[in-house]
């Protein structure tokens, strides 16, 4: 069975390369880079407006769908995104791609923010609304739009069973599995127990529907990026001094980053901003396509103002939750001759617990270990029932509503399943079926960026 399990992690790793290193990082930042220029800069330019849109009600004179304010669609958002992609994906882009790892992020973000405004839009004027009130809308529905023929229902059916497996199976494995690694070595607990425990406790809001996954990541998502955020800022206070020279790092190695992870220089730029783009995605999800099915459930007065709020989202994902993680780990355990000062990897460190002991050089390992196993348990929890809701709008587009009861029944068992598999395996995975779905996304994204670029600068459909 091992041996098994090592050649399909060496195969799906060798397809996860190809895409990320080429296919993922030529689109990306190519719809992000037109979109950028197209929107004129609409991540700057209307950045306040979509602070502004986040907290004030929106103008909608008569609720007459089951829909959600923008402020509960953009909290459903952050909470798919805000997961272990800002914790254990950061690390372990710094530990292959080294500290500069961090800055390709930053790019991917910056021009992500222009494409997940796309996203938000297209889902806004593509979305269904339902007899009973009901409202469904996602990519599937904008690439259905984009390619109004057999290939469109090929592109959309692919990119629906890729999202199913991305999400619904593999992420939440992806996230019980840290979930229960963390909490596993912080309280002494065994693994399976902390499946059952996890499982048992989407199943409960799962049943909830919609309203329940509201209520709970309205309240969850600000109070996890504020524990977190208090949590780095004592570390960063604690290690003030080491603050300039661990952000110097991460521009020195953007560009240098042979010196700190060894190889050619074209090897180590390749993978220093190879690790960027593949973490990056799995964390901001701009350019994914899972973001837009919250976004598109927002009762707001044009596409355009779920557009902005949408920004918001990235933002505060990659520029603020993920570059806290970042600060603490380079500041702790490169800046300063750090343990990792020079590239030289411990066998004790990896991924999965590299910023444990990073919080543990402040707080010591008992409580480093409890603050990281809490802090996961939210950003993972939170990525579970996010995500459940995108995936019941993919499991409905391709097998109808009766087949939802038993999607959540299965996502359910590989929650549990997840805290005993494999991590390695389970991460490449998730990589491979995030990776299939940006494909026709971004193909339905330029298709439509006609009306995009209008809403961006009129304000309008």
């Amino acid at each position: 069975m091992e041996e098994i399990t090592n050649i399909l992690l060496h195969t799906i790793q060798r397809i996860n390369a190809y895409l990320s290193d080429y296919i993922l990082i030529i689109l990306l930042i190519g719809t992000g880079l037109f979109y950028t220029f197209e929107t004129k800069f609409i991540q700057i330019r209307c950045f306040h407006e979509g602070i502004k849109k986040v907290f004030i009600k929106p103008n909608i004179k008569k609720k007459e769908n089951k829909g959600l304010t923008s402020f509960q669609s953009l909290m459903t958002s952050i909470a798919a995104q805000v997961g272990t992609g800002n914790i254990i994906g950061a690390c372990g882009a710094i530990l292959l791609g080294g500290p500069g790892a961090i800055f390709w992020m930053w790019v991917i973000a910056f021009f992500g923010m222009a494409t997940i405004y796309a996203e938000a839009v297209l889902a806004q004027e593509t979305r269904e609304i339902l007899k009973d009130g009901t409202i469904l809308g996602g990519p599937v529905y904008y690439i259905k739009k984009a390619f109004n023929n057999n290939f469109g229902k090929f592109l959309a059916g692919f990119f629906s069973v890729s999202l199913i497996l991305a999400l619904g199976f593999m992420g939440t494995m992806v996230q019980s599995n840290s979930i229960a690694e963390t909490s596993s070595a912080a309280f002494n607990i065994p693994a399976w127990l902390i499946g059952l425990l996890v499982a048992a406790t989407a199943a409960f809001i799962f049943i909830g529907g919609i309203n329940r996954v509201t209520s709970v990541t309205e309240k969850l998502v600000p109070l996890m990026a504020i524990l977190y955020l208090l949590l780095g800022i004592i570390v960063l206070i604690f290690n003030f001094k080491d603050i300039p020279e661990a952000v110097g790092m991460i521009f020195k190695y953007a560009f240098q980053p042979q010196a700190i992870i060894g190889g050619s220089f074209s090897y180590a730029l390749k993978e220093s901003v190879s690790q960027g783009v593949k973490r990056g995605l799995f964390s901001n999800e701009a350019g994914m396509g899972s973001t837009p099915h919250a976004h598109a459930l927002a009762n707001v007065s044009q596409p355009h103002d779920q557009g902005v709020v949408a920004m918001i989202g990235a933002f505060i994902d990659t520029f603020v939750v993920l570059t806290m993680t970042a600060l603490v780990a380079i500041v702790t355990l490169y800046a300063g001759n750090g343990p990792l000062a020079d590239g030289v990897i411990d066998e004790g460190i990896s991924k999965s617990n590299m910023i444990t002991i990073a919080f543990s050089e402040i707080f010591g390992d008992t409580m480093g270990s409890i603050f990281v196993a809490i802090c996961l348990l939210f950003f993972a929890f939170s990525s579970i029932i996010g995500w459940n809701v995108f995936v019941k709008i993919n499991v409905q587009y391709l097998f109808g509503k009766k087949a939802i009861p038993t999607y959540s029944t299965l996502t359910v068992l590989f929650i549990f399943v997840g805290s005993l598999f494999p991590n390695d395996l389970v991460w490449e995975l998730a990589d491979m079926f995030n990776n299939f779905m940006v494909i026709p996304n971004i193909m339905a994204l330029i298709a439509l960026s006609g009306i995009v670029i209008n809403a961006a600068n009129t304000g309008k459909k």
